[in-house]
C-alpha cells in the first residue's frame, strides 16, 4: 500500500535508477524526502531495467512503471513486447506498479526509425488497455502522432501523463480531453519557455502534475 500525507509532493517522473545517481540513489531520495517529496514514480526505459526500477521502488517506498522508451527502440527486440506483457501480468497485484511507461514517440533525436517507434508505441498502448493501467507518454515533437494512435487504439477510457509536455494549447486540450494530465518540470523555468509558461499559467491545476525527470531537464537555476 502507498500512503501519501496531506500537502506532500509527488514527483511523477524520476529516473532514480539512472547511472548519474549511482551509488548515492538512496541519499538523493532521502534528500527529496526532506523537501516533502512523498512519492517518486520511477519509469523503466527498456526490459533491461524492469527489475531495477521495481526493486528500487520497493526499497525506497516509491512507485514504478514498466515500458520501453522510444530512444531505446533501436536496441529493442519484437519479443520484448511479450516480456513486458509477462512482467505486467506477474506484478499486476503490486500496488507500486502504477503505469506502463515510459513509452511514446521521439521525432527530435535524429536517426530513430519512425515506424519502429510506432510499432512499440502501439503494442504498449494495447498492453496498457489489456492490463488496465495508465500510460506515461514521452512527447517530443510528436504530440499529434501520439494523439492519433491513442484515438485509433481506443477513443476513450485513457488515463496517464503526457510527460514533459511542450505543445500547443490545442494539443494540451486534446490530451486532457482523452483523460491525460500534463507533466511540467524544469523546462517551465527556462527563460525562453514563454509559451510553455503561458500554457502552465492558463491550464486548470487539475490538468497539471509536477515532475523532475531527474537527472534530465534540471531547472535553470541549477
Amino acid at each position: 500500500e502507498i500512503r501519501i500525507m496531506n500537502h506532500s509532493l509527488i514527483d511523477t517522473h524520476c529516473h532514480l535508477d539512472a547511472q548519474e545517481f549511482r551509488p548515492d540513489a538512496l541519499a538523493v531520495r532521502a534528500q527529496a524526502a526532506t523537501n516533502n517529496v512523498a512519492i517518486c514514480v520511477i519509469p523503466a526505459v527498456g526490459t533491461f531495467n524492469f527489475d531495477a526500477v521495481r526493486e528500487l521502488a520497493h526499497q525506497t517506498g516509491d512507485a514504478y512503471a514498466l515500458g520501453m522508451h522510444p530512444l531505446y527502440t533501436p536496441q529493442a527486440d519484437d519479443a520484448d513486447v511479450a516480456l513486458l506483457d509477462a512482467a505486467l501480468a506477474t506484478h499486476h497485484a503490486d500496488p507500486r506498479l502504477v503505469a506502463v511507461g515510459e513509452i511514446g514517440l521521439d521525432y527530435f533525436v535524429p536517426g530513430l526509425d519512425g515506424p519502429r517507434q510506432e510499432f512499440f508505441y502501439r503494442e504498449q498502448l494495447r498492453l496498457a488497455r489489456r492490463h488496465g493501467l495508465p500510460v506515461i507518454l514521452h512527447v517530443r515533437r510528436s504530440a499529434d502522432q501520439l494523439l492519433k494512435h491513442l484515438r485509433q487504439i481506443g477513443p476513450d477510457g485513457w488515463q496517464g501523463i503526457a510527460h514533459a509536455f511542450n505543445g500547443s494549447t490545442q494539443q494540451a486540450q486534446a490530451f486532457i480531453d482523452l483523460g491525460f494530465k500534463l507533466g511540467f518540470g524544469g523546462a517551465v523555468t527556462f527563460d525562453r519557455a514563454l509559451q510553455l509558461r503561458r500554457l502552465a499559467s492558463t491550464l486548470p491545476l487539475s490538468a497539471i502534475v509536477l515532475e523532475t525527470d531527474a537527472p534530465d531537464i534540471p531547472p535553470h537555476w541549477l
